[in-house]
């Protein structure tokens, strides 16, 4: 009979049951070992490339070096994660690839591979419950601004099907720069936010329609494609007081000069992580950085009244729209606009974005 020594044995049930404690996060592909998630929210990655000389994992900001086992099977395990969406790449031998175990997730101006992070024990505000559940449909259309098809997400509460009588507000939210109408459907988790939050009676049934920012002139695409579509096809309410707009980043900034050039369309905005540029070039507007400060100050008395909620909201200082939005708060102080202000920790994130929808839909419609 073979003999295992206790020591075989323990160290066996030791790795056993290191295994067991790491999870296996939702973005990975169907039966893909690794990437895997430590208690402590580390994350482990694995690559086989026996034939790369230098392979490196670039998540959060940070690249990590991965050591080489005999058999070409690069590793490496992270520092404690952000909770939440994180995208990441892979580096073999200087080449930024996807890592072929992660779903993929158009980001950064790319399929991106994403990690997704739990959240702290309890935090359930941006997790599937057992709740009613909503719908995020695709909507095709014909823009005649764009000279092309185009497409939307739509989010339905889950009362739309109940009462066909109903009507229902509006939010439409934008996405940022190198991502498209897909990133809140997909890595905001619209649909599980408001699901969540309407269950609770924290927010109000409404519709959220998710465009593609990506056009030579969003506020007309917006204007007189969009809103036409959606308040030809669905039961929603058409006044300012019943639609709401918002966005981050490039979005926030597109979300910004409706507010300035149409504000009688909207009675509640949200910018997240987004502000007019510090440095004088207001790029995404394709105007000079002054004109939106002097149509605030021309009509300050207008615009505080007509918005119900004008709510800024940002990471951490890691953020990199945070001076823009800090220098934009100065000028809105100085000229009189009010507004609401949130921070939460984290960079220029989707964890950060979440967060944001979270607290901006809590307040539309009071």
């Amino acid at each position: 009979m073979k003999k295992i020594s206790l020591l075989g044995i323990s160290l066996m049930l030791s790795a056993s049951s290191m295994m067991a404690q790491n999870m296996q996060p939702s973005t990975n592909i169907r039966n893909a070992r690794f990437p895997q998630i430590t208690s402590d929210h580390r994350g482990i990655f694995q690559l086989r490339a026996p034939e790369a000389k230098d392979v490196q994992v670039d998540i959060c900001g940070k690249k990590y070096p991965m050591t080489r086992d005999d058999k070409g099977v690069w590793t490496v395990t992270t520092d404690p994660l952000m909770s939440g969406i994180n995208y990441y790449f892979m580096y073999v031998d200087g080449v930024q690839v996807s890592d072929p175990a992660s779903e993929t997730f158009y980001g950064c101006s790319r399929m991106s591979s994403c990690l997704e992070v739990p959240y702290a024990d309890g935090d359930k505000r941006f997790e599937m419950a057992d709740v009613p559940h909503g719908e995020t449909t695709m909507r095709r259309y014909y823009s005649k601004t764009e000279g092309a098809y185009r497409r939307m997400f739509i989010y339905l509460p889950a009362s739309y099907q109940k009462d066909a009588k109903k009507t229902y507000p509006v939010l439409y939210i934008q996405h940022g720069g190198g991502e498209d109408e897909r990133g809140w459907a997909l890595q905001g988790r619209t649909d599980i936010i408001l699901d969540n939050l309407i269950a609770q009676g924290k927010a109000k049934d409404m519709i959220v329609v998710m465009p593609d920012g990506n056009c030579r002139d969003f506020i007309k695409e917006l204007t007189e494609e969009v809103i036409p579509v959606v308040e030809s096809t669905y039961r929603v309410k058409k006044d300012a007081a019943s639609r709401a707009m918002a966005g981050l980043s490039m979005g926030g900034i597109q979300t910004l000069n409706i507010a300035v050039e149409k504000p009688e369309l909207f009675q509640y905005i949200g910018v997240f992580s987004s502000g007019w540029f510090a440095n004088g070039n207001n790029r995404m507007g394709g105007t000079n950085q002054e004109d939106p400060y002097k149509k605030l100050s021309a009509r300050k008395d207008y615009y505080n009244k007509q918005f119900k909620e004008f709510y800024l909201t940002m990471g951490d200082e890691q953020d990199i729209a945070y001076n823009n939005c800090k220098v934009m708060r100065q000028r809105f102080d100085e000229i009189g606009i009010k507004y609401k202000y949130f921070s939460t920790p984290g960079g220029h994130t989707w964890p950060v974005w979440r967060e944001s929808l979270y607290q901006f839909a809590q307040l539309l419609w009071k």
